[in-house]
């Protein structure tokens, strides 16, 4: 009975009140009337590794404070990280012809880029993949020196990203054949991305909804398909504390279905390449 009644979605308004609260609290994202069944669905397996029967039970066990991991387990389970290789490629054709030209006049630049809710870590290697290109046709560019430092709210996908190991769907989804060869070690099934691509990225444990001026200056930042997740205020919020860690001049790529139409005024949008970004006046 207690699976079926997770597996229905089975949520008083009250409990269902209270994990809205509870996750809007904990990392931002505001769920809107009639997600009771993605609740359900996407608390089902943790719920019966705990043996917890109710949303409510899980609620007043986190009150409780008994099990420190539980929080992290239930951010893990509602933050969505589908994503894919090369995902909206127009953006990368953006970094690529536009972005780090420009970036490369740039007397003794160095060059450092966000990768905001990297999830499983396609993005930040894809972005590792694309400047490695750029480098190898301009050498000398950058000092030879280029971070990326790539976060996410969720340390699972954390330290699936580190590995840098992808097998199954996530190996292929969105790669071709000449890809897979050029940016990847073959590991029985799987493929490693290769340790080029994958030194200058580094992976931290971040919420965009507090503080992370610690993690320094920035001339790009990836920020896709994420902030339709937050409220009209955290969404002004975060826009305000990335462009205050955009060097001058600095660039901003959000997902191709958002905009900081109504949320900011601090960039200029610029459509090329199919796609678009906003660059810091």
């Amino acid at each position: 009975m207690q699976e079926m009644s997770v597996k229905k979605g089975i949520l008083s308004q009250s409990d269902y009140k209270a994990f809205q609260d509870f996750l809007q609290d904990a990392c931002g994202i505001v769920l809107g009337a009639g997600k009771e069944y993605l609740v359900s669905s996407r608390l089902g397996s943790l719920m019966r590794h705990y043996d917890i029967a109710t949303v409510g039970d899980l609620l007043n066990q986190l009150s409780y404070g008994r099990n420190p991991s539980l929080k992290t387990g239930i951010i893990d389970a509602m933050t969505t990280n589908e994503t894919f290789w090369f995902r909206d490629m127009a953006h990368f054709n953006l970094l690529e012809r536009r972005i780090l030209p420009e970036l490369s006049n740039r007397p003794g630049q160095r060059l450092r880029i966000w990768s905001a809710a990297c999830s499983s870590g396609q993005e930040p290697y894809n972005i590792s993949m694309v400047v490695e290109e750029f480098r190898a046709h301009n050498r000398g560019c950058f000092g030879n020196v280029t971070e990326i430092v790539a976060t996410d709210i969720s340390k699972r996908v954390l330290d699936e990203a580190r590995r840098g190991v992808y097998c199954g769907m996530s190996a292929s989804r969105g790669l071709s054949a000449e890809q897979s060869s050029r940016y990847f070690i073959k590991n029985g099934d799987c493929l490693e991305v290769r340790p080029e691509f994958k030194r200058q990225v580094s992976f931290r444990h971040a919420n965009l909804t507090q503080g992370y001026e610690l993690l320094g200056r920035f001339d790009v930042i990836f920020c896709r398909n994420v902030l339709i997740y937050f409220s009209r205020i955290q969404k002004q919020d975060i826009l305000s504390r990335m462009a205050r860690i955009l060097n001058p001049g600095g660039y901003l790529l959000l997902g191709s279905t958002e905009s900081i139409s109504g949320h900011s005024d601090q960039f200029e949008m610029i459509s090329e390449s199919g796609g678009i970004v906003y660059r810091l006046k």
